[in-house]
């Protein structure tokens, strides 16, 4: 494992999901944004989730995801609805 399953939330899968679209370390990841790392793993993965997408940001702020805060799941569940692909 690297340094990115360092991080609150991000297991092995992902960090490979991260690794395989470009992002190594956690601040690439963190420059990078939760919204357009969520976006490079949904182009390997149209499976990608909003779980996947909260737990980005939560490895960025350093926290669970069920601690991020009420206003910020809710722009996250916004930018998941417009931008997830139908399967």
């Amino acid at each position: 494992m690297g340094e990115l399953s360092k991080l609150s939330n991000i297991g092995k899968e992902v960090e490979r999901q991260l690794n395989e679209v470009g992002i190594f370390t956690c601040e690439e990841l963190k420059n990078i944004g939760t919204e357009n790392a969520w976006l490079r793993i949904q182009e390997i993965d149209i499976s990608a989730c909003i779980h996947r997408l909260l737990a980005l940001e939560g490895a960025i702020q350093g926290i669970k995801k069920t601690e991020l805060s009420k206003e910020r799941k809710a722009e996250l569940k916004d930018f998941y609805n417009k931008h997830k692909i139908e399967i």
